[in-house]
């Protein structure tokens, strides 16, 4: 099995236990009320969001996908680090074993954040994955945190 990793970084004004509260640890309360029209909603299937347990994202109606299952593996509120795997989905499956994702929030000067996120992805064999392969998804993932970002200006109070 090829693991292919791509690494994504974007910076923020919001402080990084903020943003880190708002995209990791209330996700499942934020994310659906913010996007509704792509994210249905997020829900717990096992555990409580600490390690071990496992979310699923249930997207809107007419979209490509209709659910994602991540299992958290890795929780550091301190360090301000999330590590989880993709373990289930419906479509991406066919090219892919799972997909291993680590996010951390480090403070940048200007009193915000810097946004790291490595993403493993584990082939099934004989299949080779390109940066376009996965282009669609990081995109989206992309606006989602630009729409957090904008909610959470917009809503001073949230996650603070």
């Amino acid at each position: 099995m090829a693991v292919t990793c791509f690494t994504h970084e974007f910076t923020t004004t919001i402080a990084p236990a903020r943003m880190f509260k708002a995209l990791v640890l209330e996700a499942h309360l934020l994310i659906p009320k913010i996007v509704p029209q792509g994210i249905k909603s997020i829900e717990f299937v096992q555990g409580d969001g600490g390690v071990g347990s496992i979310m699923q994202t249930n997207f809107a109606e007419g979209g490509h996908l209709k659910c994602l299952k991540h299992r958290i593996d890795a929780l550091d509120t301190e360090k301000l680090v999330c590590k989880y795997t993709l373990v289930e989905g419906d479509v991406i499956f066919d090219k892919i074993e799972s997909v291993v994702y680590e996010v951390k929030f480090e403070a940048s000067g200007d009193g915000g954040c810097v946004c790291k996120k490595t993403s493993e992805y584990h082939a099934k064999a004989g299949v080779e994955l390109k940066e376009e392969d996965i282009k669609q998804g990081k995109d989206k993932a992309m606006g989602l945190y630009k729409a957090l970002e904008e909610y959470l200006l917009a809503n001073p109070g949230c996650c603070a």
